[in-house]
This record gives structure tokens, C-alpha cells and sequence, in this order.
């Protein structure tokens, strides 16, 4: 099984550049952030055209969350519990083959400090409980989306310009690495410890040509989907398009079970 993460940042205006990279890259599993549409507005049939079902879930002209497969959803949840009057668009979840898979939204948080800053890292606790509760389930899961988060200092090309950035605060770093020490596995650094390997380029100040990037789009992995990881990669191709997203997929592989 092939998932790939994409913030592709509105999935309307970008609509011919997902298309043609699902074609290509033919995932068996897509997970969308930053839609940025109501739920009736997504286009969802151009990617049923390709084969695909979806879920999506959205609002209007912000955040906005998708899942297409390949194979059918089942127990579809599309808000992350915990906070019930949260009304953004930032998660959804679904079985998939016997591995619940979610696509995630993590709030940006900026500036710091402020409420913004104080609904991310609200939002991380959440996150952390759900992981906690699926755990107990004893079941493959993968959690994978747009995390907002800076890792490390490796993971960005100036730890300096990010110091007051909420991406980069070490409140929401040790909430991330927590999320980790429940037992999960962070993807992409279990198989690479490579510097450099970013997943989002800001359109400001020449970003992509001088590769001044980060990588904050992340799969987190149970141990029965650890068990299966056979590969994470990120292809930078799609950042190189045409009115691209600022964002580029990140791809997961696990082996069947």
C-alpha cells in the first residue's frame, strides 16, 4: 500500500496539477490538507474519474481535509475528538484495508503568543489522546498530513529566521515528540538522515530556486504499521510545476500484511 500526504493548497485551483501527478504516481491512497472549499465544492469527480473514493471535509475558503483510495472507506470520522465547538476542517479518518488512516491539518499557530498559538497546541493534546485511544486498539494506523512542525533544527534551512515561529517553538516541538514516545514511528527519519530534505517552500524570497525549505508534512505510524514500512520519500517534483502548491508529497509505502 502506497499513501502519499499533500498540502495542496486549494484543491480547486490546483486541480490539473494533483491530476496529472495521480496519474503518474498512481498512490493507493491520497490524503489532502488545505482544500481550502466547502464539502459539496470539492471536486470530487475528477478523482472518482480516476478511480478513486472520497471523503472530504471542508469549509469554506480556509483548511479543509480529503482521503481518496483506491479501495473502500469504512468507519469514516471527520472531526478529531475532544473539543466539540472546534468547527475548523482538520481532520478526517477512515479505515482502509484493514489500516485506519487519517489525513491531518495541524494548525500553523503564528504568531506566538497569542490564541492562535494557544489552539495549536490544544489541537496537539487532542491528537495525542486520539493516538493514545487508537493504541489501545491494537491496530495498523497511520497519521499523516500537514503538521505544522519543525522536528529539528536539521529540518529547516535556517533554525535562526524560525526561532520565534510557532512551527519551531519547543512547546509544540515536545508535544510532536511525545506524540512519538507513545510508541509511534515518524516515517520519513526512520529510513533517512539525510539534511535538506524539505516538504514545503514559501512562494516569498526566491524559496524553491534557493531550496530554503522545511519538512513539516509527516506520517506517524503505529507499531503494527511500522512493522510494514517499507519506504518514505519525498517527491519534489510536483513544487517544480506550474502554479504549484507551496507543499510537495511526501510517500509512504507499507508491505502487505
Amino acid at each position: 500500500m502506497i499513501i502519499a500526504t499533500w498540502n495542496v493548497n486549494s484543491a480547486k485551483a490546483r486541480l490539473p496539477n494533483i491530476t496529472d501527478w495521480l496519474r503518474a504516481a498512481s498512490p493507493d491512497v491520497v490524503l489532502l490538507q488545505e482544500i481550502k472549499c466547502e464539502t459539496a465544492a470539492f471536486p470530487a469527480a475528477a478523482f472518482e474519474e480516476l478511480g478513486y473514493t472520497v471523503t472530504a471535509v471542508g469549509q469554506k475558503a480556509y483548511n479543509g481535509v480529503a482521503i481518496l483510495s483506491k479501495a473502500p472507506q469504512e468507519d469514516i470520522l471527520t472531526r478529531l475528538p475532544g473539543e466539540p465547538e472546534d468547527e475548523q476542517a482538520r481532520y478526517v479518518e477512515a479505515t482502509i484495508n484493514g489500516v485506519r488512516i487519517a489525513s491531518l491539518y495541524l494548525p500553523n499557530g503564528n504568531p506566538v503568543p497569542g490564541e492562535k498559538f494557544a489552539y495549536k497546541l490544544r489541537w496537539m493534546d487532542r491528537l495525542h489522546a486520539h493516538a493514545r485511544e487508537l493504541l489501545k486498539r491494537d491496530i495498523p494506523f497511520v497519521l499523516g498530513g500537514d503538521y505544522n512542525i519543525i522536528p529539528e533544527p536539521r529540518d529547516v534551512y535556517s533554525p535562526k529566521a524560525f526561532a520565534g515561529d510557532a512551527l519551531f517553538q519547543p512547546e509544540s516541538r515536545a508535544k510532536f515528540r511525545a506524540l512519538i514516545n507513545l510508541g509511534l514511528t515518524e516515517a520519513y527519519r526512520a529510513l533517512h538522515d539525510d539534511d535538506h530534505a524539505y516538504s514545503f517552500w514559501d512562494y516569498q524570497a526566491g524559496s524553491w530556486p534557493r531550496d530554503n525549505g522545511l519538512r513539516i508534512d509527516h506520517f506517524l505510524l503505529s507499531p503494527q504499521a511500522a512493522d510494514r514500512l517499507v519506504e518514505c520519500r519525498i517527491d519534489r517534483g510536483p513544487r517544480g510545476a506550474e502554479k504549484a502548491s507551496d507543499h510537495t508529497p511526501v510517500l509512504v509505502e507499507l508491505r502487505d500484511a
